[in-house]
């Protein structure tokens, strides 16, 4: 039998939620998103204080499974009601980013409220490589953390954002040595699960309210201009591109 691409697993007041492709880096599909989200309202009713989200293998999580097609309006629509759910959530949600997050991977990440990282770890949106435009709240959850002009040098230019300089902009709580990782993430988990639950839920509402008040329509118009986007010849020939390891010719059927 096959692994579930989504494992969830309970220990006490922590329910960890992993994403479980790692042939292909934990890319996305609508079902695996589905799958999260269903694990996060879980915990939500079973006495769960703290989530933690992982990538198993080497990557947290590269985003899109553009090999098999995924990159669709489900997937889309699966990202937006999954950030949804974390960020409205009452409950304290740590993300651990060992490795690479990229594209949609980096709105899961960050959907959390206290993302931690290694050094080995960095951060990507680049999906302006393949002819399309940030998505999954990205545009909102990005710049909530640092400031217009670094979001728009990791939209329009692509370019890693590691785990040390992506501490330094204030893009996540945390970043350690690898081997120090799990210790920090052990220590932050703790503090939480000890704390009171009442004031760690309004704490975490008032601040995501004043943050991240923009995120209903950014996930309306990155919907909408990913939809646009899906259907122009730019995106067709960046998928190609990607998938033949070849640097993409844009505008050059239009």
């Amino acid at each position: 039998m096959t692994e579930p691409h989504v494992l969830v697993e309970r220990d006490g007041p922590v329910t960890t939620i992993t994403l479980n492709r790692p042939e292909i880096m934990n890319a996305l599909s609508a079902q695996l998103v589905d799958d999260l989200t269903a694990g996060v309202r879980a915990a939500e009713t079973d006495g769960t204080r703290v989530v933690v989200l992982r990538g198993a293998g080497r990557a947290f999580c590269s985003g899109a499974d553009l090999g098999s097609g995924s990159a669709d309006i489900g997937l889309i629509d699966a990202c937006n009601t999954f950030v949804t759910t974390v960020t409205e959530s009452d409950l304290p949600v740590v993300s651990v980013i060992h490795g690479p997050a990229v594209g949609m991977g980096v709105s899961i990440a960050l959907a959390a409220d206290l993302p931690i990282a290694s050094t080995a770890g960095y951060f990507s949106l680049a999906f302006t490589r393949i002819g399309l435009m940030p998505d999954g709240g990205a545009s909102a959850l990005v710049a909530a953390g640092i400031g217009r002009a670094a979001v728009q040098r990791m939209a329009l230019l692509g370019e890693r954002v590691s785990g040390k300089r992506a501490a330094e902009l204030g893009l996540i709580a945390a970043v350690t040595e690898p081997d120090e990782l799990e210790a920090e993430v052990a220590r932050v988990v703790s503090a939480l699960a000890a704390g009171a639950p009442g004031a760690l839920a309004r704490t975490k509402n008032a601040v995501n309210a004043a943050t991240l008040g923009g995120l209903p329509a950014a996930l309306d118009r990155e919907k909408a201009g990913q939809t646009a986007l899906l259907d122009e010849p730019d995106f067709a020939e960046g998928v190609a591109a990607f998938q033949q390891k070849r640097p993409p010719e844009f505008g050059a059927r239009q």
